[in-house]
């Protein structure tokens, strides 16, 4: 697709974004995640865009990651700063972030400049290899007594 480098039209970007996701049954963090990525990258490009060219996206829906390349014409920079806050998003949103640049043919001609972003499907980890073990469930397990509670309606015989 190709639209104006503007944020009104990056609103367009992020939803095409979301919903390929969405109707490749990604999980919805990777939607959310690819999502934001896209956002992200979209205005990195859009910031160096120059005068009067449009911003070209593309996207590759595979079964196991989504890959979005975007690029815009610059004026100069064929490379985009990695020490920033933006970048810092982008590389945690995306499991892999690429800029990829191409000097002009001719003296003075555009710069072509790109960002690809690939953003992987999801899978179901389980729980114990999420939260991190403190031996807490063995210890409680060894001592772990049921109290039974009284029934506490009306009429009934309490501790």
């Amino acid at each position: 697709m190709r639209v104006l480098p503007v944020p009104e039209a990056l609103v367009t970007v992020r939803t095409v974004a979301g919903d390929l996701a969405a109707r490749a049954e990604f999980p919805l963090d990777s939607v959310d995640d690819l999502r934001l990525a896209v956002d992200e990258a979209c205005t990195c490009l859009a910031a160096l865009a120059r005068p009067e060219t449009k911003l070209t996206v593309t996207f590759t829906v595979d079964d196991d990651r989504i890959t979005m390349t975007a690029s815009v014409l610059t004026t100069g920079p064929t490379t985009l700063p990695t020490d920033t806050f933006a970048w810092r998003v982008l590389s945690v949103l995306a499991d892999d972030v690429r800029v990829l640049a191409e000097a002009p043919s001719a003296t003075g001609g555009a710069h072509r400049l790109a960002l690809r972003v690939i953003v992987q499907r999801m899978t179901d980890v389980p729980l114990e290899d999420v939260l991190p073990d403190t031996g807490a469930a063995e210890v409680a397990a060894e001592g772990a007594s049921v109290a039974l509670l009284a029934d506490r309606r009306p009429g009934s015989a309490g501790p």
